[in-house]
């Protein structure tokens, strides 16, 4: 039987415009710029205005001078974070592909478990946080089932949907080649629902830094989301923030570097979709 060829779309496509000056200084000039008007507008509102009172929402330089303060201890707290962060998206992204799959591989599974899926999504998951201590206990296993919670989902969503929409063409060309099930899955399917599945990790990237961050508030022993909690509950709003700084940047860049492997592994994307 003759092979069938993986399913990357060979579409020609008009010349993509040059930006000026399209550099790497010139695109990180953009967030960078981004960033320094966001600074400027919470000093303003928090400093030079005083529209939002500091116990709220401190100076941009209290929260500099309260990171100088305990850098060793918020940047462990980052280290935890980011761990039980990226652990828990990779059982999420194993769990939901798996899922996602299965979906799409039976009308039947899908219209047993869907209204169970959605259901579950529905929670409010901050709920379910004393119930995971009392059942898990402290530590690692109720943070991680948090995170699972929250991001699953979008990849199961994602998965499903990108199997279930393979362009007819492809199909079609499968169907010709009379190629296997397993065949058509590996070479035509999955390779065509990739750019879709992760734009369901690219939203649940965020959301399991969110997960990690419930999870350590309900039970945790370390973490940012721990300090959020004890210097809040201190009065300490100052550190309080510069611990959500901290989850802002750890999610920057945590999104990016899976952008970054969407792109080295999918690199036919790029090419066979239009400019914006």
């Amino acid at each position: 039987m003759t092979e069938v060829s993986e399913a990357r779309p060979q579409v020609r496509q008009a010349p993509r415009r040059r930006r000026p000056g399209g550099g790497v200084a010139y695109t990180a000039m953009w967030p960078v710029l981004g960033v320094i008007v966001a600074i400027i507008g919470w000093w303003l509102v928090t400093a030079a205005f005083r529209l939002v009172h500091p116990a709220v929402l401190p100076p941009p330089q209290e929260v500099l001078t309260a990171f100088e303060a305990r850098p060793g201890e918020l940047l462990d707290g980052l280290g935890a974070t980011t761990l039980a962060t990226v652990i828990g998206f990779l059982l999420s992204m194993a769990a939901g592909i798996l899922i996602g799959i299965a979906l799409a591989a039976s009308r039947t599974i899908e219209r047993m478990f869907s209204p169970l899926l959605v259901a579950v999504n529905a929670v409010p998951k901050i709920a379910l946080g004393p119930l995971l201590v009392v059942s898990l206990g402290w530590g690692q296993r109720p943070i991680l089932t948090m995170v699972i919670l929250l991001s699953f989902f979008p990849i199961v969503l994602s998965t499903s949907t990108g199997l279930t929409t393979t362009p007819t063409d492809l199909a079609e060309l499968a169907r010709s080649l009379d190629a296997s099930r397993w065949q058509a899955f590996r070479k035509v399917r999955l390779p065509a629902a990739l750019p879709q599945i992760f734009v369901g990790l690219k939203v649940a990237m965020p959301l399991a830094a969110i997960g990690a961050v419930i999870g350590e508030f309900q039970a945790g022993e370390g973490g940012l989301g721990y300090q959020i909690v004890q210097y809040s509950g201190m009065g300490d709003s100052a550190t309080a923030w510069a611990a959500i700084i901290l989850v802002g940047t750890m999610s920057i860049v945590l999104y990016f570097a899976l952008v970054l492997v969407e792109r080295l592994a999918l690199p036919w994307v790029r090419e066979t979709t239009s400019a914006r």
